[in-house]
């Protein structure tokens, strides 16, 4: 017997639904005021980005703000070192957080819930309180006013840590166990078994590290003097001076800065969302 196919009516959606989408994009289009704004400045005339009120949308669009940061600034020489600073510190993070996290996972040792629990109370002293004291060190290192001063005192993270070892702590101890019966090393167990299984850990890790690093200012500002050392969050101060501001120039400068982040983020936004699921499933 024949049966006539009913087509299935479509789900309104329900009114919690639709108050739910309504606020999340009223939220969003707040949120993404600032940035618009700073676009649009960035191709105004000197003119438009001081007249009162402001104008939102440029008469005559230019693109001088650009060129003029381009040509008439060390621009590249700050993006270098922004870039040297920014995946230097990433991938030193990356690694000895993952190495970390696979030791306070996997090993036993004497006072290692004594040393984790004041590896974590670090996370609770402001950076102005070490300020000083990191300063004092790289000081007599030798360090200051170079790109070194921001790398290393970046080299560890209490949070990367304690983000690896949540994620190492979820691998079963038998995969562990069977490589070192086979006759691997820690290290070979570390780099060619635990590495490859915190992908999206590591992502979430590298964007948060990077984007840190890359916007750092008050590190730069205290271990920097050269002008040719600067890193990019630094620099901006160089379109400030003491009786004027360009804004056209600070925006359009502001935009070359987030460019690498927005990339960043997109390139490994997949791991990002990965490991945010991954973080709330109990194995």
């Amino acid at each position: 017997m024949a049966i006539a196919a009913t087509k299935a009516r479509p789900r309104r959606p329900r009114a919690g639904t639709m108050l739910l989408y309504t606020a999340l994009s009223v939220g969003a289009l707040l949120m993404a005021t600032p940035l618009l704004m700073m676009l649009l400045t960035s191709f105004k005339t000197p003119a438009e980005a001081l007249r009162m009120p402001p104008v939102i949308i440029p008469a005559q669009p230019t693109l001088d703000a650009y060129r003029t940061v381009l040509t008439q600034a060390p621009f590249f020489t700050w993006f270098r070192n922004s870039v040297i600073v920014a995946v230097s510190v990433t991938a030193l993070i990356l690694f000895t957080s993952s190495l970390a996290g696979y030791i306070f996972a996997k090993f036993s040792f004497p006072g290692k819930n004594v040393l984790f629990t004041l590896l974590l109370a670090t996370l609770m002293v402001p950076f102005p309180v070490i300020l000083i004291p990191i300063y004092l060190i790289v000081n007599k290192l030798g360090l200051l006013n170079s790109l070194l001063a921001l790398i290393a005192p970046s080299m560890v993270s209490a949070f990367g840590i304690f983000l690896m070892r949540q994620f190492v702590a979820a691998i079963p101890n038998d995969l562990i166990d069977a490589a070192r019966l086979d006759g691997a090393s820690e290290w070979t167990i570390y780099w060619q078994l635990i590495r490859p299984q915190l992908g999206p850990a590591m992502a979430t890790l590298g964007i948060f590290t990077f984007m840190s690093s890359w916007n750092d200012y008050l590190w730069p500002l205290v271990a920097i003097n050269d002008q040719d050392k600067m890193t990019l969050p630094l620099a901006l101060s160089f379109f400030n001076t003491a009786h004027s501001t360009r804004y056209d120039l600070v925006m359009a400068a502001s935009v070359l800065v987030i460019l690498p982040i927005i990339v960043v983020f997109l390139f490994f936004q997949r791991h990002f969302i990965n490991a945010m699921v991954l973080s709330g499933v109990k194995g």
